[in-house]
């Protein structure tokens, strides 16, 4: 069986890597050939972190899909990571229906509002109803959370499946274990850490760092004058931002990225709450929970499902909140631990891909 996966972008993005490239060792296992043609190439993405734009760049990614567009007979399953060509009507996967091609198309977040919540009304105009054809047009809508699947219903979707952003749990240790810190494996180094110490722990790109946790820098700043103990780490950004005098800017890696959550001892996942954040898959927190780590998360979209206020996590609604909570899991090693053997056990029983691979093969094979 040979399918063709048409990510985004290549494994570099998180959401690609979540979304597709995890699930090839497994669907290949079954037998199925994988080929995969991200939109985007590495050369766009180390541009995009680093805040460049490369029209170049961009109009080769729109001219390389134009061409992969036509091999599409030499496969038995096409997969479309959220659209075929983004800011473009829906053309290429009207034609798809037409052939009698039924793609399944994949959604973890809600990029529908690009569209139709934007400012710029000429693209809210012709575009405002695109992905909502999308999805009626495929043969199946994956959706990551119960919103996006509910948009997938509205829009007329035949099929729709709720798969949520996951983790590999063989990749995650526990801080629940009865060891310090679990064993070294392949891959992550340096996880020592001063125990003194108490860390909260955020993990994210640049872009989510300056759209949700930067606006939390007085809250932030006023913990670490109340409790000199307390620091903060900072995954995914390397330059000082001035969030306060302990605070740690750590480079993310995929290969360090668990043994850097394994330092923490909570992690936090603030977010602005917008219709388009309650499309969001509240990964972070899954990871967190992987490693055993409560979390401390806003009240918004899937975050609660996550963070199961007063099981797995708290619920922060307001400055006061974030304070209160971090400092009561500072200051209660019993049930932070317990809360985060609970958090373990949501991911194991929910969130991996141990779990959640039989279901896409059910899908592709279908």
């Amino acid at each position: 069986m040979k399918i063709l996966y048409l990510t985004k972008y290549t494994r570099m993005a998180g959401s690609s890597r979540m979304r597709s490239y995890q699930y090839f060792p497994y669907l290949e296992k079954e037998g199925m050939k994988i080929t995969v043609k991200p939109f985007f190439d590495e050369a766009y993405l180390k541009d995009f972190y680093a805040g460049k734009k490369n029209i170049n760049t961009v109009l080769k990614s729109y001219l390389f899909r134009f061409f992969v567009f036509f091999t599409i007979f030499n496969y038995d399953k096409i997969v479309i990571e959220k659209e075929i060509f983004p800011f473009l009507p829906a053309f290429a996967e009207w034609i798809l229906m037409i052939l009698g091609i039924k793609y399944v198309v994949d959604y973890d977040d809600a990029i529908f509002h690009n569209y139709d919540k934007s400012s710029n009304p000429i693209i809210k105009k012709f575009l405002g109803s695109k992905i909502a054809k999308v999805m009626r047009y495929s043969g199946t809508v994956v959706a990551g959370n119960r919103y996006l699947a509910d948009y997938a219903q509205k829009a007329g979707a035949k099929n729709i499946e709720i798969i949520p952003t996951v983790i590999d749990i063989k990749r995650y240790s526990s801080k629940n274990t009865g060891l310090e810190l679990p064993p070294f494996r392949a891959g992550e180094t340096n996880v020592s850490r001063d125990h003194t110490k108490f860390i909260v722990g955020w993990i994210g790109t640049k872009t989510t760092f300056e759209k949700h946790l930067l606006p939390c820098k007085d809250w932030i700043k006023e913990l670490q004058k109340l409790d000199p103990e307390i620091n903060f780490h900072i995954v995914g950004i390397t330059e000082d931002v001035d969030l306060g005098n302990n605070v740690n800017y750590i480079q993310w890696t995929e290969d360090t990225e668990v043994s850097e959550i394994l330092k923490m001892d909570v992690g936090i996942m603030p977010l602005q709450n917008s219709e388009w954040e309650k499309g969001k898959c509240a990964y972070k927190l899954i990871q967190y929970a992987a490693c055993g780590i409560p979390g401390v998360a806003s009240e918004v979209g899937m975050n609660k499902d996550v963070c199961v206020d007063n099981e797995t996590g708290f619920i922060a609604k307001t400055k006061e909140d974030w304070i209160e909570k971090i400092q009561f899991l500072k200051n209660n090693d019993s049930a932070r631990r317990q809360l985060g053997k609970s958090a373990r056990q949501l991911v194991e029983e929910k969130y991996c891909i141990q779990v959640t691979a039989k279901r896409w093969i059910k899908i592709l094979k279908e």
